[in-house]
């Protein structure tokens, strides 16, 4: 195992138990090994008992998981079993990080009697064992008992670390004395599959209801409301529990429903999913309460306009009016006014056509970074950088404040082990800041050089060389192994150039570019206070917005800070650049705004961009790349 790598216990439900948690918990198991780390999941063989989840709790057996299981998982724990939970901590001693996936108060307890066997209580006296990370998706539950504000505060007081998925959250947490909370979208973990073809339909309507039926989902009111508008239907799909399945079921026998209004009471299987989001247009999340969910996500993947209250997430991610309707809680009136402009088809046809898939991958290249940045004691020494807080707009555009990508890179910086103690002389000479990908045989030797360096691996050879270079550059700054650099890096998920700078002990604040978001703009920070910008591939900038690009870092970087991008080189439209003349009125624009290049791009980069240019016409050709570093003058 190189030294860039963590080793890492993620503690929480999996399959065969269902719902979201145990899906979020197993994909990150998966994102974490991605992302090079030595990754265990420990689960339950056993979990809650039925008073606490009356519900089937695990899929059945016939069924498929909702996301693949991960390989390398021990299913150790039992809640009938409290020496289980020694047994297990004892041999998680080694590990650098456990992250405990919190759902209910009553297992507050056990993973603290996990936790104490693992010694992590060691590490504020002595710097050994692990750090503990909790990741609360709901601080308090939606329907609180007495006793649950105890053991959380408790459970807070003893741990590292908390990552919440909301602002609110993050306030609950710190109430119940939580010292450092992080704040991180939750990301993607959406069940089902991939979606299917949607047969042909038009007409009002058709709302559904998708999960656990449980009185703070707010059904209700939406049935309630269905009373006063005619034509749209409504499918409630999930299982249903207590005194909210009953009021379910009892509205659904009034005359002006029982034909509008299905219920499948039941666990819906993952197979299921995808067809049955098909046969709907709207997505229907009329909560009382919320924190964070992907219902949304998972409503824009299918294709389906949403239906919600403003609460939790929900005003983040909706567009509203665009891809779906936002309505207060509990306001029946403000769903009945939402109903009748959906019983038109025409507008359920519009806000079907204001959908766009959601981007499934750089919210996990976040949330892993987080994770990495948790991965030290001294990161948490300082309890004011514990929590910066990302702002989502109504459009769904991520903006980071200036003080808060400033806050999350000082968070991660000092984290450092150290990983990988990489100095300018253990890159060669052919490695250049600025250089031109003209043979294959470069992509692989950039491949080769990466695993000597002991780097983690990376998506593909292109990327890798793409990052390569720039890490050269990076590593070559004169801060005295410090590594207290403030990066950004806009290069998307599909780049290594972020891990292999944390490798490094740089702490990069990746922020995704891509789709939707494809805007230097996203870069809200203050003048002059950053020391380096990123933009590779795969993520290149691209010619038809380099103007851009270069006026947004010129002003985030501080003087001598540098920007390193990669272009597409040769074939036709407006994003490439198609050969060294163009290049050329590029690298002038740049000087035009104050940037110099480092390196040039005469002699045999000239020969080797026209061979680019040559060959990127070629449908088989892995390469036509251009990397630029510029220096902020």
């Amino acid at each position: 195992m190189d030294d860039a790598t963590l080793k890492i216990a993620v503690v929480g439900p999996t399959h065969p138990y269902k719902g979201g948690v145990a899906s979020h918990t197993t994909t990150l198991a998966h994102e974490l090994e991605a992302a090079g780390h030595d990754v265990t999941l420990v689960s339950w063989s056993h979990l809650y008992p039925s008073f606490f989840y009356p519900g089937e709790q695990s899929v059945p057996s016939s069924g498929d998981p909702d996301v693949p299981p991960f390989p390398r998982t021990v299913r150790a724990l039992s809640w009938a079993r409290p020496d289980s939970l020694v047994r297990a901590g004892r041999r998680l001693r080694d590990v650098d990080i456990i992250v405990v996936v919190h759902v209910i108060p009553p297992v507050v307890p056990l993973h603290l009697t996990l936790l104490r066997a693992a010694g992590v209580g060691r590490t504020a006296m002595t710097g050994r064992g692990p750090r503990s990370v909790v990741i609360a998706h709901n601080v308090l539950p939606h329907e609180p008992h007495p006793g649950d504000a105890a053991l959380m505060r408790t459970f807070f007081r003893r741990v590292d670390a908390v990552v919440v998925h909301s602002a609110e959250q993050s306030r609950l947490a710190r109430e119940l004395d939580a010292e450092h909370v992080v704040v991180t979208d939750l990301p993607p973990h959406l069940p089902g599959g991939e979606p299917v073809e949607r047969p042909e339909h038009r007409g009002p309507a058709r709302l559904l209801a998708l999960g656990l039926v449980r009185g703070y989902k707010g059904i209700d009111v939406l049935m309630r409301a269905m009373l006063r508008v005619p034509d749209v239907t409504l499918t409630v799909a999930g299982e249903i529990w207590g005194d909210a399945g009953d009021e379910i079921r009892r509205l659904a026998e009034h005359r002006s429903l029982r034909d509008r209004v299905q219920i499948h009471s039941g666990y819906v299987p993952a197979e299921r999913i995808a067809p049955l989001l098909a046969q709907h247009d709207v997505l229907s999340l009329t909560y009382r309460s919320a924190t964070a969910s992907q219902n949304v996500l998972l409503a824009h993947q299918h294709g389906l306009a949403v239906l919600a209250s403003d609460v939790g997430t929900f005003g983040d991610q909706v567009d509203d009016g665009v891809d779906g309707h936002l309505v207060p809680p509990e306001d029946e009136d403000a769903i009945v006014a939402v109903l009748e402009r959906l019983r038109d088809p025409d507008e359920v046809a519009r806000l079907r056509a204001g959908v766009t898939p959601p981007d499934l991958q750089a919210p996990w290249a976040r949330y892993v970074g987080t994770l990495e940045a948790l991965s030290a004691p001294d990161v948490l020494a300082d309890p004011t950088l514990a929590a910066p807080v990302r702002r989502q707009s109504r459009l769904g555009r991520v903006a980071d404040r200036a003080e808060d990508v400033v806050a999350l890179a000082r968070l991660a910086r000092d984290r450092r082990r150290p990983r990988l103690e990489l100095t300018p002389g253990d890159f060669p000479s052919w490695l250049r800041a600025t250089d031109v990908l003209a043979h294959d045989d470069e992509a692989r030797r950039a491949r080769e050089l990466a695993r000597d360096l002991g780097l983690p691996r990376g998506a593909d050879e292109i990327s890798e060389w793409a990052a390569l270079g720039a890490l050269e550059v990076l590593i070559g700054m004169r801060d005295e192994g410090r590594r207290e650099a403030l990066i950004i890096d806009a290069s998307g998920s599909g780049s290594p150039f972020g891990r292999w700078a944390r490798a490094a002990g740089y702490a990069p604040v990746e922020v995704e570019l891509t789709g939707a978001r494809s805007s230097m703009t996203l870069l809200d920070v203050d003048t002059a206070t950053l020391d380096v910008v990123t933009r590779l591939h795969p993520d290149d900038a691209s010619a038809a917005d380099i103007d851009e690009t270069f006026t947004q870092a010129g002003w985030a970087l501080r003087s001598g800070g540098l920007l390193c991008l990669t272009l597409p080189v040769g074939g036709q439209g407006d994003d490439v650049i198609g050969g060294a003349a163009d290049l050329r009125a590029v690298i002038a624009r740049a000087a035009d705004v104050g940037f110099a290049l480092v390196g040039d791009v005469d002699g045999d980069l000239t020969a080797r961009l026209r061979h680019a240019s040559r060959v990127s016409a070629d449908p088989d050709a892995a390469h036509a790349l251009v990397r630029l570093t510029l220096r902020r003058r």
